[in-house]
């Protein structure tokens, strides 16, 4: 178990496993089902969507995981049997891993078996960003991210694009829209050195801005001006998508936005806005 430890601290970033990353939608995927949080499709009472499960002394003496030692682990021998009264998943759930997610798991445990609570139940902490070769590249801090991985596929980056090019991504990004032939120029012309800044600026505060985020929204929350099943008749929800686009331009606070969509109806002193918000 200690050589596992030691191992997994000499580890770099990009060969370290990510438990919530790689580890649990993998399990979530192919284990839970009879291993996981329904207590009538659970199989020999053994969790694995929770920590004690995971590495519980079971009653036969076996454990299920031992940090940094996966030949004493009861899931990686369990994972890598041949044996098909004993191999999991079963044969029969054709729920089949991949030696490449085997060895995920394997190495998983070898490195300790680090155990996190769902991402977005964790504070956001800095990272510590990847050691990369051409320490010359790129203008912020998050560029040593893709940069690494570049460098991990053995891949340069490309050439800076051309100031009309990354106008059109920007305004595209943000706007849904080409920017315009007047904009082009306006930005080619600008010499000083915030003028991208200034473009930016710019487009977060065009009702297009808007536009452009509700529209991905109101896909996600089915938006449609007729009811779509058995009678599908017309029904104006016009005054609720109008608010959608209207919260993101004035950048209502998040935990806001999804409360009064979902309960605005029944918070105290309930305002016209926040009853409209739950359409």
């Amino acid at each position: 178990m200690l050589v596992g430890m030691a191992a997994c601290g000499a580890l770099s970033a990009a060969d370290r496993v990510d438990f919530n990353f790689e580890v649990r939608p993998l399990l979530s995927d192919r284990c839970f089902f009879c291993h996981g949080p329904d207590e009538k499709a659970r199989k020999a009472k053994l969790r694995l969507d929770q920590r004690d499960g995971v590495f519980e002394a079971r009653k036969e003496g076996r454990r299920v995981v031992v940090p940094g030692d996966p030949g004493q682990s009861e899931l990686v021998r369990r994972l890598l049997s041949t044996d098909a009264d004993e191999v999991m998943p079963p044969p029969e759930s054709h729920l089949e891993l991949t030696a490449a997610e085997k060895d995920l798991l394997r190495r998983w445990v070898e490195q300790g078996a680090p155990w996190s609570d769902h991402w977005a139940f964790t504070p956001v902490r800095r990272p510590v960003l990847p050691v990369v070769t051409n320490t010359a590249w790129g203008a912020q801090p998050v560029d040593r991210f893709v940069l690494a991985r570049l460098e991990r596929a053995g891949l340069t980056p490309s050439r800076p694009s051309g100031r009309e090019r990354l106008l059109r991504r920007v305004t595209l990004d943000l706007t849904g829209l080409p920017p315009t032939p007047s904009e082009v120029a306006a930005f080619l012309a600008d010499g000083s050195p915030n003028a991208y800044e200034v473009v930016v600026d710019r487009l977060l505060r065009s009702p297009a801005y808007g536009e452009r985020l509700a529209a991905d929204w109101l896909d996600l929350a089915r938006y449609a001006d007729t009811y779509g099943y058995q009678a599908d008749v017309e029904r104006d929800l016009s005054p609720w998508r109008d608010w959608v686009v209207d919260a993101f331009n004035r950048n209502l606070p998040y935990d806001q936005f999804i409360t009064w969509q979902i309960a605005g109806d029944l918070l105290p002193g309930a305002t016209d806005e926040q009853i409209l918000a739950t359409a």
